[in-house]
């Protein structure tokens, strides 16, 4: 009897999930009711697949509004008629067109208007699909309007937004802040009424006693729709099911790939090979994932036109057909990797495809797959209310003071301080945290599908450009939709990057071949990079846990780098295997203490479960868990279930096989508490291999071309460290940075043999239109001979020019800065700015006579960190203190177990919280030889010494050494005091 319900996807409206409301159906007996979001139908399918939870009958639309003004709502007769609702406001939405008073002419679709809008439009025909709503605040009015005899068209339209007082205040609240009002002056037109709730059926019945009719045409309405789709076991694939013609087609390109391609990959490819290819060619038709590995085929296919690079990670990285077809670059037979986790008979879902592209050619992949492939959009994502925002939120609408606000949301409070609006604003931020609150896109969805999106969905035009559906990536499965991952990243970026700087700086050099990875890994100059922790700029492995875990693993080799690249995951990482890996790698003594079992089961990284497959083995070899059962553990710990009941069911099997099988509780339960800790933090073994094979093409090109690679980086946004460290690194390559120049740098950064311009997008207040001019007017007409010659030139203003002689763009005059800045405050023209064109004629400068007027490297570097963020000298140089007796970073090794001083620039801190809860924080320096050393400040020294920003420190504390890597307990530090900018003596 309910045709028009929200779930609060009805967006800073509704008050309830869903489920809540097939909850409350079933409370009241209901056994078929309609979920009619507004110009929403992101809980659409949801609410089918558990409405049979509830052995309620679903029906679905959509509520179409302009703001809180009905217009009128849609009712799906049937699939078809979802669609045509789909169709239709994403048509409007789109285009950014308001709705129309009337419905179009739908063919499957029932459309209700409000008693209100047809009194409003004067309406008196109907269409046999229309009909007038009629709510219970209506019955007041309805026997006085002409619609009373309408009896056919008349049905209940009674809303459904809020079960309670606290929904409707929290109704209210929701709609001030979409509003962006104060809650006292929310107009009541933007609210719903505090009687649109759910009655029972019998209070209904009693409310339209005189209009039974009305009750028979909604019941009648209901009972004529009928939307159905699959979910979970019932599920098929939506997906686009054949790439040619026919699933045979498919098969067969498939194979005549793999046949052509085999000796690319394998020269003379063993037994073992064609058995695996065989196994998993069989094993893909039987499971209908011919056309999945055939569209990712075709994705990457095109990529490889265009000159891009990519790298094929997620658990389809574990297929030799991927391999052998060019979607990976992971040799699985080289890494023994466990088929079963790429695809296994239980699995209904395709394997994943994580596809990276440089986040410079994402979006001509995604046009291009929109242009390819017909049924095609991006995946949503929902943003949610987070409780600290939600508190902010709800304190302007309540017009409290920022100071109030900032106390709550941050929870600096104690009870008794909080007046009767700071407990409101407490009280419902707690109910509105977690509502969503807007509908975003997913960082790399792409949906390709047989039928029509609409089908399933309407879209958004997001400002990417690209169509999008509102619903997410878990209903998404549960309905057999299963997406294409497309990633970009800046590593892929920093190496096709780094190879067209090569061509423009060492043309002589021959071409590189960057997808030779066979050649890098057995380099020693390469591997070198890792074993010494001298990855700085390389994707994945430059981070101070890696160089330390590196050094410790003494990694010299790709396999141990695959490892290295999964044991510094969280979930190894946190359970203490990392710690047992590196003692059992570095001292084989210790490999006895594992169990028999897992180390016969687990050989290679010595019996400890370092990659998501090793679960699924020991689930099956150690616990006796099918495969199947084995596959919902990987999936529990991935984060993706929506209820943990199937993975409790998994978890007591586990249990109690181990026990039948004779294992002790302490085994039992050791082994268990380490699957438990992945939480979905590990890596499918072929993932990590995939970064590790980027990685080699990083080192490679650090290691050969060190400067190149360098401007690369720069040029990409750097990565985990600074700007400024980054460099610092190209210092260390012996790489002369110089500022940026008027004659030589870009906006991007410059190389010209061994010296590196910095680019004008460094200086953070001149404006694009400046750089565009200069650089404009130097490439049409040539270098700038001098600051006459610019000023001539290039229309600019006093402030702008002043910037760029500071940072020294004009130094290849060779005139002092001072000298500089008097000659433009006296030849530029105060209004120049203004002038929207350069002068016709040439204007004769004056010559001034000025004193000799001096500048100091200190106060260009001041200047430099002024307007670079950074000064381009050596830190160490600034300092204004004196260096007591010290010793250095690489030396550290010699004085294990000693208090020592070290003085070093910071790099990079972080804060931990330890098992008591106080914060421990950690640190990474280098010394003025450039070298590294990380620090550990403990509870008792993170407040009472702290770190305040980037400079140098005195840092004093205990050597302590673990598998020859080396870092300090500090026992106190101190910053450093800089040189003062001589200006200001």
């Amino acid at each position: 009897m309910y045709l028009n319900c929200h779930s609060y996807y009805s967006l800073r409206f509704g008050t309830f999930s869903e489920v809540d409301l097939l909850e409350m159906a079933q409370e009241y007996g209901l056994q078929q009711i309609a979920l009619t979001d507004i110009n929403n139908t992101s809980a659409c399918l949801n609410f089918v697949r558990k409405a049979k939870d509830y052995n309620i009958k679903p029906v679905i639309g959509i509520d179409f509004r302009h703001g809180a003004k009905q217009k009128f709502v849609g009712i799906a007769k049937n699939n078809a008629g979802f669609q045509e609702l789909n169709d239709f406001l994403s048509e409007y939405a789109h285009q950014k067109k308001a709705l129309p008073e009337i419905a179009p002419h739908f063919k499957n679709v029932f459309v209700v208007y409000s008693l209100e809008q047809v009194m409003l439009l004067e309406k008196t025909a109907f269409e046999d699909f229309e009909f007038i709503g009629i709510s219970v605040n209506d019955l007041k009015k309805l026997p006085f309007t002409l619609y009373k005899d309408y009896t056919d068209k008349l049905v209940v339209q009674q809303q459904v937004t809020i079960r309670s007082k606290k929904d409707f205040n929290a109704h209210r609240l929701l709609r001030a802040i979409d509003n962006n009002t104060l809650l006292s002056k929310l107009s009541q037109t933007e609210e719903c009424s505090e009687n649109d709730k759910m009655y029972s059926p019998d209070k209904l019945s009693d409310y339209f006693q005189l209009f039974p009719f009305i009750i028979e045409n909604t019941n009648k309405l209901l009972n004529a729709c009928n939307v159905s789709f699959d979910f979970d076991s019932d599920r098929v694939s939506q997906n686009q099911s054949v790439y040619l013609d026919s699933e045979t087609a498919d098969f067969d390109l498939l194979r005549e790939l793999c046949e052509t391609k085999l000796h690319r990959r394998y020269a003379n490819p063993s037994g073992k090979v064609r058995e695996r290819l065989e196994t998993e060619l069989k094993t893909i038709k039987e499971m209908n994932f011919v056309s999945y590995f055939l569209i990712n085929y075709d994705i990457v296919s095109y990529s490889k036109s265009q000159g891009y690079i990519h790298v094929g990670r997620g658990s389809g990285a574990n297929s030799i057909v991927a391999y052998i077809i060019g979607i990976t670059d992971v040799d699985p037979i080289e890494l023994d990797l466990y088929f079963e986790r790429f695809i296994n008979p239980f699995r209904k879902s395709p394997p994943d495809f994580d596809i990276d592209f440089s986040w410079k050619e994402r979006t001509d992949i995604t046009e291009y797959i929109f242009k390819r492939f017909k049924n095609v959009a991006l995946l949503a994502v929902y943003n949610t209310f987070k409780y600290r925002a939600v508190v902010r939120e709800l304190g302007k609408v309540f017009g409290m003071p920022k100071e109030e606000i900032d106390k709550i949301s941050t929870g600096r409070y104690q009870t008794p301080e909080i007046d009767e609006i700071g407990a409101l604003v407490i009280k419902y931020g707690e109910l509105i945290q977690g509502f969503p609150n807007y509908v975003s896109v997913h960082s790399c969805g792409i949906l390709i599908l047989d039928k029509p999106i609409h089908y399933y969905s309407a879209t958004d035009m997001p400002p990417k450009g690209f169509p999008t559906v509102q619903f997410d990536m878990i209903i998404a499965e549960d309905a057999g939709i299963f997406k294409f991952d497309i990633l970009g990243q800046r590593g892929l970026a920093k190496i096709k990057d780094t190879l067209d700087i090569i061509k423009y700086n060492r043309p002589e050099e021959p071409e590189i071949d960057i997808t030779d990875v066979e050649k890098f890994k057995i380099d020693p100059k390469v591997n070198a990079l890792l074993k010494n922790g001298k990855a700085t700029g390389a994707y994945y492995v430059e981070s101070p846990a890696m160089r330390g875990l590196m050094c410790k693993l003494q990694t010299q080799d790709y396999l141990g780098l695959v490892a290295a690249s999964s044991i510094i995951r969280p979930g190894v990482s946190g359970s203490g295997m990392k710690q047992e890996f590196i003692k059992r790698h570095r001292r084989p003594e210790y490999r006895k203490d594992a169990n028999p079992m897992l180390l016969k089961i687990m050989p290679e990284t010595y019996g400890i479960m370092v990659y998501q497959e090793d679960v699924l083995k020991v689930a099956n070899q150690f616990a006796g868990l099918t495969l199947g059962e084995a596959d919902v553990l990987r999936r529990g710990m991935s984060g993706k279930f929506r209820s943990r009941a199937e993975f409790q069911a998994v978890e007591d099997k586990f249990i109690n096989n181990c026990k039948t099988k004779g294992y002790s509780d302490a085994l039992t339960f050791e082994v268990w508490n380490q699957i438990k800790s992945f939480a979905g933090y590990a890596f499918a073994k072929g993932h990590s291999a995939s970064y590790a094979v980027e990685s080699y093409q990083s080192l490679y090109l650090k290691c050969y071309y060190p400067l190149e690679f360098m401007v690369a980086v720069l040029n990409n946004g750097g990565g985990f460290y600074s700007t400024e460290h980054y460099i610092h690194e190209t210092k260390m390559c012996n790489g002369i940075v110089k500022a940026p120049c008027i004659n030589r740098s870009d906006h991007p950064n410059r190389i010209e043999g061994s010296t590196i311009y910095l680019g004008f997008g460094y200086l953070k207040n001149l404006e694009s239109y400046t750089v565009k001019r200069l650089l404009t007017e130097r490439q049409l007409y040539g270098p700038f001979k001098s600051l006459d010659n610019f000023i001539d030139r290039v229309v600019i203003s006093i402030e702008q020019l002043t910037i760029l002689i500071r940072i020294g763009s004009f130094d290849f005059t060779g005139i002092a800065k001072a000298e500089l800045l008097w000659n433009a405050i006296f030849k530029v023209n105060s209004n120049k700015s203004k002038t929207p064109q350069k002068q016709l004629f040439k204007p004769n400068h004056k010559a001034f006579n000025l004193p000799k007027l001096n500048s100091s490297w200190l106060e260009d570097a001041y200047d430099e960190m002024e307007l670079l963020g950074f000064p381009l000298c050596d830190y160490f140089d600034l300092i204004n203190e004196p260096i007591k007796s010290h010793i250095k970073a690489k030396n550290m090794l010699t004085h294990s177990g000693e208090n020592v001083l070290l003085y070093g620039k910071l790099v990079n801190t972080r804060f931990h919280k330890g098992a008591t809860g106080k914060l421990m924080r950690f640190c990474t320096f280098v010394d003025d030889e450039g070298c590294y050393f990380d620090t550990a400040h403990f509870q008792d020294t993170v407040e009472k010494h702290p770190i305040n920003g980037i400079g140098i420190y005195a840092c004093y504390g205990k050597i302590t050494e673990e598998y020859g890597f080396c870092s300090l307990s500090i026992i106190w530090t101190q910053k450093m005091a800089l040189k003062t900018d001589p200006r200001l003596n």
